[in-house]
């Protein structure tokens, strides 16, 4: 079937596009000595996440428990959830999960290594955590060396919990206003990571994994990776958007895009699509490096973009547009954040020049708990 052909909306990939970002920050991960984690909550498909495997990943990273079963189900077994996990529901689950497969989670505070305590000590594995840094993104994560340390007391207490290592996620370098701070804020943020690295040292503890990750400041080769850093944890790079494009400085990396039908074309310059809040999200970048305007750029347009969704309508103000398209004209939109917009999509359309080569399933969509 070629693209063109297909009922919309649907979300298409670019085989070629596709395989160039994996190869590309797998080779960058390679050329710096350390293992590249992909954090697979960008796709939610586990046929691109064995595809990253193929090519030379360690593990995958996921941001759920429920995306972690669907990824374990697939074939993985070595699985970080870079996200706290609370509630004896879910640590019930996670013990299932650990029991089967190497299984790791974020922590960052006494009461997370005594809940894991109390579940895996009935366990035939012990807890596997790793303790999460704030590094500027003002999320979760260990802020205070003093709360750091009350931690690894707590882990010193537990026997059924071990310590692997440490993570942080310098998100803040999505919102730096030019590529030099970037560089800046991400070599502070190793440093800080480093920091609590030295801490648990001295504590007496040994720390196996020091991931970090953030696609915009994981995709410059000319940003350096500091002594001690031992994993990369990007997720976006893999598809790339309309924001990590800007950062970027291309279009051309982008290999996801949704294809919508124009539908109606009300005023001279006024453009709506069949696809709204439901295939694209409604999020915005409008700071820094990933500013993006509107929610979504139109592929093969300049500077043609949209201007506000509802919940299955996309509308387009710009006459050049209006003029160039009719109703029942298909386009491609590059979405401003793909990672919400994969979670809106049951499956994937894989394509290679202008034909869909395979049908994926997004398996771990909606998998929040």
């Amino acid at each position: 079937m070629k693209v063109c052909e297909l009922d919309t909306p649907a979300l298409l990939v670019d085989r070629e596009i596709m395989m160039d970002n994996i190869r590309a920050m797998q080779n960058r991960a390679n050329r710096k000595g350390v293992a590249l984690r992909p954090h697979t909550k960008t796709h939610k498909t586990p046929a691109i996440a064995l595809i990253q495997r193929d090519c030379g990943c360690k593990g995958i990273a996921v941001a759920k428990l429920g995306e972690a079963e669907v990824m374990a189900d697939a074939g993985f077994d070595d699985i970080f959830i870079a996200n706290e996990i609370v509630g004896d529901i879910k640590m019930k689950r996670l013990r299932k999960l650990a029991q089967s497969i190497k299984l790791s989670w974020g922590i960052d505070c006494p009461d997370h290594v005594e809940a894991a305590e109390k579940v895996f000590a009935s366990a035939s594995v012990k807890a596997e955590v790793l303790v999460e840094i704030e590094v500027g993104e003002r999320r979760s994560g260990i802020i205070e060396e003093s709360d750091f340390l009350d931690l690894l007391d707590s882990i010193k207490k537990a026997p059924h919990v071990h310590l692997k290592g440490v993570f942080s996620h310098e998100g803040h370098c999505y919102n730096s206003p030019d590529l030099a701070t970037c560089r800046k804020e991400f070599i502070a943020s190793q440093k800080r990571t480093l920091r609590f690295v030295q801490i648990a040292k001295e504590q007496g503890f040994e720390i196996e994994t020091v991931s970090i990750g953030s696609t915009p400041s994981l995709m410059h080769d000319d940003f350096p990776v500091l002594e001690g850093i031992s994993e990369f944890r990007p997720g976006t790079y893999v598809l790339m958007d309309a924001s990590m494009a800007n950062a970027a400085g291309t279009l051309s990396r982008c290999a996801a895009t949704v294809l919508a039908t124009v539908i109606s074309r009300p005023t001279p310059e006024r453009v709506i699509l069949d696809v709204g809040a439901k295939g694209i999200t409604m999020q915005r970048r409008s700071q820094g490096i990933t500013a993006t305007e509107g929610l979504g750029t139109v592929k093969g347009y300049d500077n043609v973009y949209i201007h506000d969704v509802y919940d299955e309508h996309a509308i387009i103000y710009n006459k050049t547009f209006h003029d160039a398209v009719k109703i029942g004209d298909k386009v491609e939109i590059i979405p401003v954040h793909i990672c919400p917009t994969c979670n809106l999509h049951e499956k994937l359309y894989l394509t290679s020049c202008g034909e869909v080569v395979a049908e994926l399933p997004v398996l771990a969509r909606g998998k929040l708990q």
